[in-house]
C-alpha cells in the first residue's frame, strides 16, 4: 500500500519528486542506455541551475512550471515495474488462507510435527479466546413478545 502523506510536504521534497519523476519520464522516451544518460546529465543541469534560488514566490514558480512541463511531455504508454500497481505481476500470487493446512493429509502433516503441533496449541488458545469474547447465550433466557 502506497504511503499517504500526513503533513505538508517540504519544497525541497516537492522538488525531489518531480526529479525522479522527469527521470522516470526520461527512461520511457530513451531506451538506449547511452542516450538516457546524456538526456538525464542535461536534466540534472537545469536543476541545479536553480537550485539557490532564495525567494519562494520564484521557486514556487519554478517547480508549477516543472510540474506543468512533466504533465505535457509524459508519455502515452509509460513503463510499470511488474510487481507495481498496473504490473503483470501485480498480486498475481494470492496468499492461501490457513484453514488449507487443515486439510493436509496426516502423511504430509508428519513431515512437519513441530509446526503442526505448534499449530494446534493456537488453535485451541484462539478457541479459548474466542468463547471468552463471544460467549453462548444461555437457553434460560426469556422469550421476548
Amino acid at each position: 500500500m502506497a504511503e499517504i502523506p500526513l503533513g505538508l510536504v517540504s519544497h525541497a521534497r516537492k522538488v525531489c519528486s518531480l526529479y525522479k519523476q522527469s527521470l522516470r519520464n526520461l527512461e520511457n522516451y530513451y531506451r538506449l542506455r547511452h542516450e538516457y544518460r546524456y538526456q538525464a546529465v542535461l536534466l540534472r543541469q537545469r536543476f541545479e541551475e536553480n537550485r539557490n534560488i532564495l525567494d519562494a514566490r520564484v521557486a514556487k514558480q519554478l517547480l508549477l512550471d516543472g510540474q506543468e512541463e512533466l504533465f505535457q511531455k509524459l508519455h502515452a504508454q509509460p513503463r510499470q515495474f511488474p510487481g507495481s500497481p498496473g504490473g503483470i505481476c501485480y498480486e498475481r500470487y494470492a496468499e492461501a488462507p490457513d484453514s488449507v493446512l487443515d486439510f493436509w493429509d496426516p502423511i504430509e502433516k508428519a513431515q512437519y510435527p513441530k509446526f503442526f503441533a505448534k499449530r494446534e496449541e493456537l488453535k485451541k488458545e484462539y478457541e479459548k479466546l474466542y468463547n471468552k469474547l463471544y460467549p453462548e447465550p444461555s437457553k434460560e433466557t426469556p422469550k421476548t413478545t
